[in-house]
């Protein structure tokens, strides 16, 4: 059964308690997850660094609500992921989460104000609304003189910026990015990882950011590392 979307805030945005996950059988199996428990609290930009194969984009889809564990427990904002049918799983990826992709996920024949737009259409949103938050975020991430351009007249670091604006289209209480300055060249990338902590301020949103890039860890609030499958105690 669904849960109402409109609980009362707590304090702890996202709550991963004991979460498993393999994939496949037997001895082929891979155990992506083992045990994995930790808090995020409201309001905190996290890092989730590992390197490749250490469960981080496992992790960030069963937080998403995109995958189910085998076993454990996910809440966000309140809502018990495992209580959730199809339409309230729905419901928590449109309204309450922002993801944000390495290969930015943007439609080509649309311009930049258009990608950004997409959620709130979505949503159907009245057009007055929607062009004034479009507007909005595009000057959030730096790119109001960039709205009429499509993707392929963008740059990568452009793009990129474009995606987390499109992920903020509906006001989530959650942004989740996995690998976001993985195709970006390391001084791009520093000033795309800089924007996520300044839009963590700015719309107090929390954020979970998968990296394996070390330089941009000391942006984050706190760190928490994965290794085969389990958190690293430091």
């Amino acid at each position: 059964m669904s849960q109402a979307i409109g609980q009362v805030a707590t304090e702890t945005m996202v709550r991963v308690e004991n979460v498993h996950k393999s994939y496949g059988t037997g001895a082929a199996a891979v155990h992506a997850l083992r045990g994995v428990s930790f808090d995020v609290p409201r309001g905190e930009l996290v890092a989730l660094k590992g390197r490749s194969g250490s469960g981080k984009t496992t992790l960030l889809n069963i937080v998403g609500g995109l995958d189910t564990p085998d076993e454990g427990r996910v809440t966000v904002d309140g809502l018990a992921i495992a209580d959730l049918d199809e339409n309230g799983l729905l419901a928590l990826r449109r309204d309450r989460i922002g993801f944000v992709f390495q290969s930015f996920g943007l439609i080509p024949i649309l311009t930049a104000a258009e990608n950004v737009g997409v959620p709130l259409r979505l949503r159907r949103a009245d057009p007055r609304e929607r062009e004034e938050r479009v507007d909005l975020l595009l000057s959030l991430v730096g790119l109001a003189d960039h709205a009429a351009q499509r993707p392929g007249e963008l740059s990568g670091g452009q793009q990129q910026r474009v995606a987390i604006a499109r992920a903020l289209a509906n006001d989530p209480a959650l942004l989740i990015a996995d690998e976001p300055t993985g195709q970006l060249d390391a001084e791009t990338g520093h000033s795309v990882m800089e924007l996520l902590r300044a839009v963590v301020r700015s719309e107090q949103v929390t954020a979970v950011v998968a990296t394996h890039d070390a330089t941009l860890l000391d942006l984050a609030d706190r760190v928490l590392e994965l290794g085969d499958g389990e958190i690293v105690e430091p």
